[in-house]
């Protein structure tokens, strides 16, 4: 009989490794774990690595990690469920949870369709489920522990890190662009530090999830799954929010996605805006740097994979999200039916910095300020004037700080008050930004059908809500230009698009 191996050695580990390949499909290897596929059930080790990032060296260290790989992910999801000890069986093989001596830890998982990972169908991110999984980002963000001393500390590590990487691969990527990175992204640091100081003194800077790209969200039973935090590092966790939100938002940019990236982030604001601090608005400043710092961590990890085109063309984007597009208001006014938030939502993402500009709707905006969840239906009650002006007020103070922080807005809200087009107008003048006004108009009938089919929205607008504003529209007389939306909302917002150049 052979000589059982040390526990803790490289023999162990290979032992351990065969073992399990024995039982299950081979592994699926990362640079510090590997993960055993069997038909419902995953087991993932960490592997005996000494990174610079990372620790993996002793049996004490993968258990550490183990541990709170598994505490991490059950805050998001229900896929991890135990830690499993491999131990020593009296006949010298290996065995579960036995009497024996523990050769190494297991992390029990169940399995899930990997066709439902978002990394390997991007185009199931649509409105509603993007919709979806901001305010699910923004629930997880909420709930994590605060971490007062990440955020700010976090950020310039991985932009050192960031540089160092970088430089070491200027033979591949190309020298000069590196550099202009390097130095950019280092210039905005230095301009943004006092900022993101604030936030981290302000309750923004949390235990996050920390590798937050499509690769680690599903979708199972029709909602967004989030899954494998970082455990290992706490300077790669413990962040500002909005950094580990701009992970997401720059993966599907970088994936031609920024519809969706515009409606996650609109999303995460408005579910956000309901527990976190005013400062909330005022962040959106940094997250152009915070886009490119995040673009060029996937520069480095792609070029290490011997994939150096998508490495160049990250690197190309971090230098892109550094020169944003000056913001610009733009407020979509109409009737109820008129598809105001759908034209909105459709021109977003073509306008101002990346991934486009933050849709404030005076629909969420009241269920916020009543503290209901967007889709609650409220009564009538709830529509007078005192709260409509209160409603109109949080719109405006909101675009105010989202214009101040460099982010371009769509406003989405009926105007129909002539007073409520110049405050507005005002609010531009007042930024130094453009200001475009669109009036969407369609027949009685398009709108009423409309309408009478809207389900699962925020908008408590009925047929009689409708029917008062169609009686009322002679006195509105609304002065912006006028969009026909009698046809598919979509195709309108293009063709407003394509006039507006």
């Amino acid at each position: 009989m052979s000589t059982p191996a040390a526990p803790g050695g490289a023999e162990a580990e290979a032992e351990v490794t065969a073992w399990l390949a024995a039982r299950t499909r081979p592994p699926i290897e990362t640079a510090i774990s590997r993960v055993f596929l069997g038909d419902d059930v995953a087991y993932k080790l960490k592997r005996h690595v000494s990174l610079g990032y990372v620790e993996f060296g002793t049996p004490e260290r993968r258990l550490w990690a183990l541990e709170r790989e598994l505490s991490f992910n059950q805050r998001t999801c229900d896929i991890y469920r135990r830690l499993i000890p491999i131990t020593r069986a009296a006949a010298g093989g290996l065995e579960w949870e036995g009497p024996g001596e523990v050769v190494d830890y297991a992390l029990e998982m169940r399995r899930f369709d990997d066709r439902a990972v978002l990394a390997s169908a991007p185009e199931a991110l649509d409105g509603d489920m993007a919709e979806a999984l901001g305010r699910t980002v923004a629930g997880f963000h909420k709930s994590a522990p605060l971490k007062p001393q990440g955020g700010l500390t976090a950020l310039a590590f991985t932009i050192g890190s960031n540089a160092q990487l970088l430089r070491e691969l200027a033979p591949e990527l190309g020298r000069d662009l590196v550099e202009d990175l390097v130095a950019r992204t280092e210039a905005e640091l230095e301009r943004q530090a006092a900022l993101l100081a604030h936030r981290s003194a302000a309750g923004f800077a949390r235990q996050c999830h920390g590798d937050l790209h499509l690769g680690n969200i599903l979708v199972e039973q029709g909602r967004p799954v989030v899954f494998d935090c970082i455990e290992f590092n706490d300077l790669l966790s413990d962040l500002d929010v909005q950094y580990d939100l701009a992970f997401l938002l720059m993966d599907l940019e970088f994936r031609g996605r920024r519809d969706a990236a515009v409606r996650v982030l609109s999303a995460y604001l408005d579910e956000a805006a309901r527990s976190f601090p005013p400062e909330l608005w005022d962040g959106l400043a940094a997250l152009p740097l915070m886009l490119s710092v995040r673009a060029g961590v996937r520069a480095h990890v792609s070029a290490h994979s011997a994939d150096v085109a998508t490495a160049r063309r990250y690197v190309e984007a971090g230098v892109a999200h550094l020169s944003p597009a000056p913001p610009t208001l733009v407020a979509v006014g109409g009737l109820s039916g008129s598809g105001k938030s759908t034209f909105a939502r459709a021109v977003a993402p073509h306008i101002g910095a990346s991934p486009g500009a933050v849709v404030l709707r005076t629909d969420e905006i009241r269920k916020r300020l009543l503290g209901v969840p967007p889709t609650h239906a409220l009564s009538r009650d709830h529509y007078t004037p005192s709260s409509q002006g209160q409603t109109y007020d949080a719109m405006i103070r909101d675009a105010r700080a989202l214009l101040g922080a460099g982010r371009a807005v769509v406003l989405d809200a009926t105007f129909l008050d002539a007073g409520l087009r110049r405050r507005v107008e005002q609010l531009a003048r007042d930024a130094g930004v453009a200001f475009e006004g669109v009036w969407l108009d369609a027949p009685p009938d398009v709108l009423e059908r409309r309408v009478a089919g809207r389900t699962g929205d925020a908008s408590d607008a009925d047929l009689a809500v409708l029917r008062g504003q169609l009686a009322r529209l002679g006195e509105i007389a609304a002065d912006w230009p006028a969009v026909d939306v009698s046809g598919p909302t979509e195709a309108a917002a293009a063709a407003w698009l394509a006039r507006r150049g």
